[in-house]
């Protein structure tokens, strides 16, 4: 399955919902390796991919949920924003509230963040996990270029019928999560996905936040 660049971008979506077929091997290689053509600073190429699946997702759903049951603290690599600036501020915030008028919950209660965070944790029922890692030492501009890789990665996806969501939330307890996955203590994890087949049922893609307007991106200077 192949389709347009714009058609791609424009239609990818984050499902958290997924049949429990496995994603073959050969697809998930296929996938990082049109990833791995994403541009980095001075062709550095800073990003490493662990696909988990099998026994060893599931030890590490446990080991997740287990950590949260126990109100362990959350200690990502990467620090969870306190505080948001506007407009990135009212973007979420009308974003939470859309999604609790549609689910008939307030969101952000407490025991509803919990629910969030076990479902993340169960990797939304997909088959297989993803987590982009690198080395601890690299800077900002590494931590970018990761970022393009990631978008890389859920476009190939994407564009294979495979379905993808990046999540925060695995990353939670870092250092328990590399201690797990054999990694060491001065790798940064950056971010876990979910992959696999999309689930056909409403729940698996809620409704898509609407964009802001073009004119409150870009401007053109002469």
């Amino acid at each position: 399955m192949t389709m347009d660049a714009i058609e791609c971008i424009v239609t990818r979506a984050s499902v958290r919902k997924f049949r429990p077929d496995p994603v073959p091997a050969e697809e998930i290689k296929e996938i990082v390796r049109a990833a791995q053509w994403t541009p980095s600073y001075k062709n550095c190429q800073p990003w490493q991919v662990l696909a988990v699946s099998g026994s060893r997702k599931e030890e590490l759903t446990a080991l997740l949920i287990g950590l949260l049951e126990q109100n362990a603290p959350p200690t990502p690599d990467l620090p969870t924003p306190r505080e948001w600036p506007e407009p990135q501020n009212s973007l979420i915030r009308d974003l939470m509230a859309k999604r609790s008028a549609l689910a008939g919950i307030d969101l952000n209660a407490p025991e509803f963040v919990t629910r969030s965070k076990k479902a993340n944790f169960r990797f939304y029922g997909a088959p297989c996990g993803l987590f982009l890692t690198h080395d601890a030492s690299l800077g900002p501009w590494s931590i970018l270029d990761a970022g393009m890789f990631a978008q890389s990665l859920m476009l190939a996806a994407h564009a294979r019928g495979l379905a993808t969501v990046p999540q925060a939330f695995l990353t939670d307890y870092a250092a328990q999560v590399k201690e797990l996955l054999g990694l060491s203590a001065n790798t940064r994890l950056l971010l876990g996905m979910s992959l696999g087949y999309p689930a056909d049922a409403p729940e698996a893609m809620p409704p898509r936040p609407e964009r802001v307007p073009l004119e409150d991106v870009l401007r053109f200077i002469s």
